[in-house]
């Protein structure tokens, strides 16, 4: 079905702009379709859908409490409507392949990946995945390289949540750095695991160390062949920013510090920051503060994280009262994530890009999603008729 959205205000090249907004073939037009279905958007914001580059929120609808586990399918049709009425048209599920066994075990993404693939036809929204590979689990390289030729193309997070475990901390170390010993019996709880056994698993782990930079480099070496974005994880340094860079590995994806950040955007290269972070007003892990990076000029993107609702609440907070920062804000979680992803397709509004499009109203501050249009689809309203015949 194609569209004519009237009424509105869209957020295009120039700003807002009162006019309407043509949806045809699922994407976007400069005219609309002969046929075209109305939908009043009077009073109304039109912008693009948010593209979340790092979500790991579907964790919980596949398990809601620690050895609760729900079947894929189950979990993800329900992240799928999460993500439509949160106005998330694209969204890279970030899929944990750990040395753990349970809930970020290799056979677990394994399941995801293959009922996603089998639902996707039926889905309301664009979900990819992000395969968010912990350097640690060596059994599971083979695996996640050839995961790298999946389709549609993912992404791949290069992350290293094992070394806090094994390396006691300064003294006076931050908590993004003293944390990861202290929550092991947490971990243990994830994984389904006594402490007792989880530690001795640990050190099994820690006695192959020397082997994961070379299994690094091959696979972050096979994706630059592919063409799949590639994320480093929670850096600290310029040194970590450079490292990686070297290995072709061109995002900083949650930085943890303001050094770490200012290495990434001198060299030109993205960075992505959790929109929970600027909701809470900081990290609370005590890491770089998303808002005050995002003023900054060091922040290319917001992504969920661990909360869909995050990407819309953040950009409307950053958009301000007045809205008078909407274009800014908007662009990262629509833009800004578009590029750092290599999704030239989506992310603007402009004529033959994806029909991505969220209707939103905004009250006090706080914006609402109306409706969101999905590759030209209505697949979300908010409890009222706009459409017309």
């Amino acid at each position: 079905m194609d569209w004519i959205l009237t009424g509105g205000r869209v957020l295009g090249e120039a700003g807002l702009e009162a006019r309407p907004l043509a949806l045809a073939g699922g994407r976007i037009a400069e005219t609309p379709a002969p046929a075209a279905r109305a939908f009043d958007a009077a009073g109304l914001i039109l912008v693009p859908g948010i593209v979340d580059a790092h979500g790991d929120g579907f964790e919980r609808n596949l398990s809601p409490r620690p050895g609760v586990l729900f079947d894929a399918e189950t979990a993800l049709i329900e992240t799928d409507r999460q993500c439509a009425a949160n106005g998330i048209t694209t969204a890279y599920l970030a899929l944990t392949i750990s040395w753990e066994p349970g809930l970020r075990s290799l056979e677990m993404a394994d399941t995801v990946i293959e009922t996603l693939a089998r639902l996707r036809p039926a889905l309301l929204t664009d979900l990819r995945v992000q395969i968010r590979w912990e350097i640690m689990a060596l059994d599971a390289a083979e695996t996640v390289e050839g995961w790298l030729e999946l389709e549609p193309k993912p992404a791949i997070a290069f992350n290293d949540h094992f070394t806090g475990m094994v390396k006691a901390p300064a003294p006076d170390a931050p908590e993004f750095e003293a944390r990861m010993g202290r929550d092991i019996p947490k971990y243990a709880a994830r994984a389904g695991m006594s402490v007792d056994a989880y530690k001795a698993l640990v050190a099994r782990i820690e006695a192959r160390m020397e082997e994961s930079p070379a299994i690094v480099a091959r696979i972050a070496a096979r994706a630059v062949d592919l063409g799949v974005p590639r994320l480093a994880h929670d850096e600290k340094t310029k040194a970590e920013r450079a490292r990686h860079r070297a290995l072709g590995i061109g995002v900083s994806e949650f930085p943890l510090t303001r050094e770490a950040a200012e290495e990434a955007v001198s060299g030109g290269e993205p960075t992505v920051l959790g929109a929970p972070n600027v909701l809470r007003g900081g990290s609370h892990i005590g890491a770089l503060g998303a808002e005050d990076a995002a003023k900054a000029g060091l922040c290319s993107a917001l992504a969920s994280d661990y909360f869909y609702p995050a990407p819309l609440l953040a950009a409307s907070r950053l958009a301000g009262p007045d809205l008078s920062g909407l274009a800014s804000a908007w662009a990262l979680v629509s833009s800004g994530p578009a590029k750092a992803l290599g999704l030239t397709d989506r992310g603007r509004i402009a004529p033959g890009l994806r029909g991505d499009v969220l209707a939103l109203s905004f009250a006090g501050g706080r914006a609402r999603v109306e409706a969101a249009f999905s590759a030209g689809k209505l697949v979300f309203a908010a409890g009222f008729a706009r459409a017309g015949r």
